[in-house]
């Protein structure tokens, strides 16, 4: 594939996933009242999984390989990609199109975060994993997610 026609092609998969990216949004409410699902559990729980599926997938094949430190690598560089590089941009559109994005969080959400976070960082000292570590991290996500599934809109 020439550079030219990579770039062409990395344009128009770019546009599709706006256009996608701007459906999904749209569709959130009605999903929410048709299926009585809360708002804050498709926002915090079902987007996330869905976006990052590709990263997902690919840590998971790089645990499964037995490459550990790559796993690790990729799930933790997504969030920190994530919370370090994009939430900021965002924050800068925002501002630039009139529409404030704050980075406010509800006490719920900040407790959640920062066990989020403590749990993460005690269990990725070492460098390693093993099973039980896991099953803690899919524990706290499953409690995170039950929570917001319960809780009152945020």
């Amino acid at each position: 594939m020439s550079p030219l026609s990579a770039m062409i092609a990395l344009a128009s998969v770019t546009i599709l996933t706006a256009f996608n990216a701007d459906y999904l949004v749209g569709a959130i409410d009605q999903v929410a009242n048709s299926y009585h699902i809360p708002k804050a559990f498709i926002g915090t729980i079902l987007l996330p999984i869905v976006g990052n599926m590709a990263e997902h997938l690919t840590a998971v094949w790089m645990a499964s390989k037995g490459k550990m430190e790559i796993s690790l690598g990729i799930a933790i560089g997504s969030s920190i990609q994530i919370s370090v590089g994009m939430i900021p941009i965002l924050v800068l559109v925002g501002w630039a199109a009139k529409q404030p994005l704050t980075l406010y969080f509800e006490t719920f959400e900040t407790v959640i975060l920062v066990a989020a976070v403590f749990l993460v960082n005690t269990l990725v000292q070492d460098g390693k994993s093993n099973y039980m570590e896991g099953a803690m991290l899919c524990s706290l996500y499953a409690v995170a997610a039950l929570s917001f599934w319960v809780s009152p809109e945020v």
